[in-house]
């Protein structure tokens, strides 16, 4: 009888270095080890500073290296050593891509600025993840993701809103701009197909979450002149946010003509929908603060199952708001398999959720996020590395730390 072999992903083949730390980094990675590419994390002696970042039980296998890290592989060099050094590079000659997160200035001194990888080897996608482009004047700078949301605007959007400059309580920078760099290194792996080369492939946090904010906050400056101060008055509204029901919250979201007539029309005063503050899209846009005050006058006087029937049968999006703890339990998430459970020798059974995306109804399974240096030995041998050079450097490795 013949067996059909396991399903791989999309980028089966694809081998990816990853010099990357934190979030920004290894978030792009992940999304390539999630399609099925060989994903090698390089680290130092001390590990990606995620490995010791909120619980664990093992150490160095902290929560937020978990989160972000899974399906990889490990190496472990000291590129202050030239023997780490050479070692690299006979791996990124397997490579066909490489990605960083360093700051420009100590690329040269490695010998992994893109001049000089590129000319080396044509055909690699050279990656660089940095806080800011390389040609203008914040090149170089440290960037975190904090950094990034009071310089995109991020602060500034919560300041209008709640009239107090704050984050997300979400490194939202850090996991957009990870997106962005998959979906760049996935669209130079194409080109490459088609050409033949590589290319350097650079993602800069700023400019990247600054597009992001401006994709509906540009606003009236699309236009000379601008017609309109930046910002759209809709989702900035103080009153935006799920509405308090007699026992919990819901989300809500009367979006056409046709949702606010039939929603006015359930809680008996049709004549609201005519309002000429309310009665078509513009007009709710610039009044929407009150709009949204007096849906939630209405939405505190029920309960929630009450609001989440009435949406349904007016065809209105709704849902109860969720707290973290009961996304485990959710029914689709469940029924979509999105939780994994994975059996460790000596962390027991560890959950993961996975990616969302699906091809042909198939994903390609996940492995456990790597101890730090596990693959090692095992790669500079097929680098091709003899055995006592890999003996030399681990040696050398372990008196420097």
């Amino acid at each position: 009888m013949q067996t059909s072999l396991a399903y791989q992903g999309p980028l089966a083949g694809v081998r990816v270095l990853d010099l990357s730390s934190v979030i920004f980094g290894p978030m792009s990675s992940q999304v390539l080890a999630d399609y099925g590419a060989e994903v090698i994390k390089i680290e130092p002696p001390t590990g990606d500073s995620t490995r010791h970042t909120g619980p664990a039980v093992e150490k160095g296998m902290a929560a937020m290296f978990l989160g972000s890290n899974r399906s990889k592989k490990s190496v472990m060099l000291d590129l202050k050593q030239p023997n780490a050094q050479e070692a690299l590079q006979a791996l990124i000659a397997t490579a066909d891509v490489f990605m960083h997160s360093m700051r420009p200035q100590k690329l040269a001194k490695l010998g992994l600025d893109k001049d000089t990888l590129r000319a080396k080897f044509p055909r690699l996608i050279y990656v660089g993840m940095h806080g800011f482009g390389e040609a203008g004047p914040y090149a170089g700078m440290p960037a975190y993701d904090d950094v990034i949301q009071g310089m995109s605007g991020l602060a500034d959007l919560m300041d209008r809103q709640i009239g107090e400059a704050r984050y997300l309580p979400t490194i939202a920078a850090d996991k957009t701009c990870g997106l962005v760099g998959a979906h760049a290194i996935l669209a130079a792996l194409f080109q490459r197909e088609r050409t033949g080369e590589g290319c350097f492939v650079e993602v800069p946090m700023y400019e990247t979450m600054v597009g992001f904010n401006l994709v509906e906050h540009f606003y009236g400056q699309h236009f000379n002149p601008p017609q309109s101060p930046p910002g759209y008055p809709r989702v900035m509204a103080k009153s935006r946010r799920p509405y308090k029901t007699l026992d919990g919250y819901v989300c809500m979201m009367p979006y056409t003509d046709q949702h606010w007539q039939r929603f006015f029309e359930s809680v008996g005063q049709p004549a609201i929908a005519s309002d000429e503050r309310f009665a078509n899209q513009a007009a709710r846009t610039r009044h929407i603060d009150q709009l949204l005050d007096l849906l939630g006058s209405f939405v505190k006087q029920r309960d929630t199952a009450h609001w989440l029937e009435v949406c349904e049968r007016l065809e209105i999006p709704a849902a109860a708001v969720a707290r973290l703890d009961d996304l485990m339990s959710d029914a689709h998430l469940q029924a979509t398999d999105f939780f994994v459970s994975l059996s460790d020798a000596a962390m027991g059974k560890l959950r993961f959720p996975r990616s969302s995306v699906r091809m042909d109804g198939a994903q390609a399974p996940i492995t456990m996020p790597p101890r730090l240096g596990e693959h090692t030995q095992e790669l500079l041998r097929q680098a091709g590395l003899s055995d006592a050079a890999i003996a030399a450097l681990q040696t050398q490795q372990k008196k420097e730390t």
